[in-house]
């Protein structure tokens, strides 16, 4: 572990600081969202207990917001949340939401094609929404990803849900600290969710048969924290390991390239698509000499019966991976 990673583990300041270098733009018509400038002094002062108790009140800061993008942007995220179908009484249906919390455009990328593969493997048409920042490569059309946008995309799912019978298929993308999931837009906004602070939203909102695949450092405390009877939670890495691929230029990171862009392509349970992820995974680290990522899996005993409906309904044909592979990259950046 990296000696900024040993100070990840006692406060947010420290992985928000380190996580990623300004990147030069993709498109000349659609620059990404790059971190350029130093982090707010105030957060500086984060002590770490402060720090556990910010990521599991959700804490997000934002400043130096232009009025007209915010505009822009809650209309987005309205035109989004309207579009989205109701279920059908008697048909277990899947609501995807796919969400990358970080702004370096790779997050944008997987997040965006995530949602594609998700939704095509779940029958999840017209139930399907996609928060990401501008992704390098032309484009800008998504509502941005943040805290408040997941806690508000995840109401507007449970409104139009039957939770007695419909499923949540969640998928999230950024870095992450043993605290819980980072959010990191550009210079303007800062933040972290903890398991705990995730699951007492899922919770209030009645969201239970649930699939949450969460790809971060650390993310494996996601599991702990969000497993339940009817809750299947799958992450990229252990509780205390870091995972890998986060280059800004990368189309996919380690965890998304296995699971998302080649396994989850194919008709196979997600059991032994999550095994045959975690191979690829470890025999990819093991080539560059990386400490496992150790990707985990948690089925709940129940989760049968909105698992066994939906998978017994996927495309029997599969779609090839798209994108330049993760392990392209001989020297994966830690997240």
């Amino acid at each position: 572990m990296s000696p900024v990673h040993k100070l990840a583990l006692f406060a947010v300041t420290a992985a928000i600081a380190w996580v990623a270098p300004p990147v030069s733009a993709q498109s000349d018509t659609d620059p990404a969202v790059s971190h350029t400038r130093p982090l707010p002094s105030f957060l500086s002062r984060v002590q770490p207990h402060e720090a556990v108790l910010g990521a599991n009140a959700g804490t997000e800061f934002a400043y130096d917001i232009d009025p007209d993008d915010a505009l822009a942007d809650h209309r987005r995220l309205t035109d989004a949340l309207a579009a989205l179908a109701p279920q059908r009484p008697g048909t277990v249906d899947a609501y995807v939401l796919s969400i990358a919390l970080d702004s370096d455009p790779v997050f944008g990328r997987e997040a965006r094609e995530a949602a594609r593969v998700l939704a095509r493997r779940y029958g999840a048409d017209y139930r399907v929404i996609t928060l990401a920042a501008p992704d390098g490569n032309g484009d800008a059309s998504l509502p941005h990803g943040s805290l408040t946008a997941l806690s508000i995309t995840l109401a507007r799912i449970a409104e139009l849900m039957d939770p007695a019978e419909d499923v949540l298929i969640f998928y999230a993308t950024s870095h992450g600290l043993p605290e819980g999931i980072v959010y990191y837009y550009g210079d303007q906004g800062y933040g972290t969710m903890s398991p705990l602070r995730l699951s007492t939203i899922m919770g209030q909102l009645r969201i239970a048969n649930r699939l949450i695949i969460m790809n971060a450092c650390f993310s494996g405390n996601f599991v702990r924290g969000l497993s339940s009877p009817t809750s299947v939670v799958v992450s990229a890495a252990a509780a205390d390991r870091t995972s890998f691929g986060c280059t800004p230029t990368n189309d996919w990171t380690y965890f998304g390239d296995a699971f998302i862009n080649r396994s989850l392509r194919r008709s196979q349970p997600l059991a032994d698509a999550f095994e045959q992820a975690r191979i690829k995974i470890t025999q990819w680290e093991s080539d560059i000499g990386m400490t496992p990522s150790e990707p985990q899996i948690a089925i709940g005993r129940q989760s049968g019966t909105w698992l066994d409906v939906l998978e017994g309904q996927m495309p029997q044909s599969a779609t090839a991976p798209v994108g330049r592979p993760a392990n392209a990259d001989a020297r994966p950046a830690r997240r």
